[in-house]
């Protein structure tokens, strides 16, 4: 049922203002156009400093009215006088999610979203979603990578990059470069030792602003890597984000498959497309003297995922020159090594499959 005038005025009559009264009270509503499910209206406030207060308000007015039945919404907030000279542009990350309709959405401009998830922590999560995110720049691909694990970010430092993103309005954020790849985090908007003492509604705030409020580009593929376990942020991605697909990772051994059975069975609940499965830390090979060890048992996400018939995109040796590049902010996937080439063909397999 079509929005009509009167339910616009009873809509915003609801709505309460900074000082007591509401839009229709104080006679603020100015131009009011009803066409279809079209609304556009305009708020007149008295001041420019009146009209910055009744910011929340537009934002609060908007959301009602698109669920009271509005197709779409277009609110103008006009002044008398001379506008205040506005603030230098001053970023502020944490504010609360915006409400959400409708089912997953796409990022405009971004062809391919890939989240990499893991059960628990500890498994090489982070290092694989850096280096596959390398890896697939370096066939061609045009890659970013968003560090959504908000509470652990470690992105920044195995990328090498610790300039923080610019923001030229105070709204749209800048994302930084390196190694080929286009990335963003909120570890590059904190302290290197600053901790995240977030509670929910901040965390996915956050998470909304790193992905909408980026000035991403044209990407054939954004690598999100998530934060372990089955929580809010993969909720979220998940019922509000077009995902292309989820990669998760997991040691061999038996604890660490309980637990990526869980994020398994989280990605399917949310009808997230599983690509497939990366056994990380699958076998040792000694420096010295080339034996092959398998320190944490081996085959058990060859198992697993031939158990679900889903596809086995690789196994990932345990090595102390990735855990090294890591560190050193160079993931090894820009080299040429063993391990390089491992990432190279788990990437060659995502481009084969048309997601990358």
């Amino acid at each position: 049922m079509a929005l009509d005038l009167e339910q616009l005025r009873k809509t915003l009559a609801a709505i309460p203002l900074p000082g007591g009264g509401d839009l229709v009270s104080r006679d603020l509503v100015r131009a009011v156009s009803i066409e279809g499910g079209a609304v556009r209206f305009v708020i007149e406030a008295a001041t420019p400093d009146e009209a910055r207060a009744l910011g929340p308000v537009q934002a609060q007015a908007e959301a009602a009215l698109r669920a009271a039945g509005a197709s779409s919404v277009q609110i103008v907030m006009t002044a008398h006088g001379p506008a205040a000279k506005p603030p230098a542009p001053s970023l502020k990350i944490g504010q609360h999610a915006t409400p959400h309709q409708g089912g997953p959405q796409p990022i405009a401009g971004i062809a391919n979203i890939i989240v990499v998830g893991s059960g628990k922590g500890g498994v090489g999560k982070s290092t694989v979603s850096s280096n596959l995110a390398v890896a697939l720049a370096r066939q061609g691909r045009r890659v970013g990578l968003l560090d959504a694990d908000i509470y652990g970010p470690s992105q920044p430092r195995m990328m090498g990059v610790s300039k923080r993103p610019a923001s030229p309005d105070g709204k749209l954020i800048e994302p930084v470069q390196a190694h080929g790849v286009t990335m963003m985090s909120l570890g590059l908007m904190l302290k290197e030792d600053e901790a995240v003492v977030w509670r929910g509604p901040m965390i996915m705030g956050a998470l909304q602003q790193l992905l909408n409020q980026v000035l991403w580009g044209e990407l054939d593929v954004l690598v999100i890597d998530l934060p372990p376990g089955t929580g809010d942020i993969q909720l979220t991605l998940g019922q509000r984000t077009k995902l292309s697909g989820a990669i998760v990772v997991s040691t061999p051994q038996d604890v660490a498959m309980l637990d990526a059975k869980k994020a398994l069975d989280m990605f399917m609940k949310l009808k997230t497309p599983i690509l497939g499965l990366i056994e990380n830390m699958s076998t040792y090979v000694c420096p010295n003297c080339g034996h092959e060890e398998h320190l944490f048992g081996h085959g058990g996400v060859v198992a697993e995922a031939k158990r679900l018939g889903l596809p086995f995109l690789g196994a990932l040796p345990l090595s102390l020159d990735v855990r090294l590049a890591g560190d050193a902010g160079t993931p090894i996937a820009t080299g040429d090594s063993p391990a390089a080439q491992a990432y190279a063909r788990i990437a060659q397999g995502l481009i084969a499959q048309g997601v990358a």
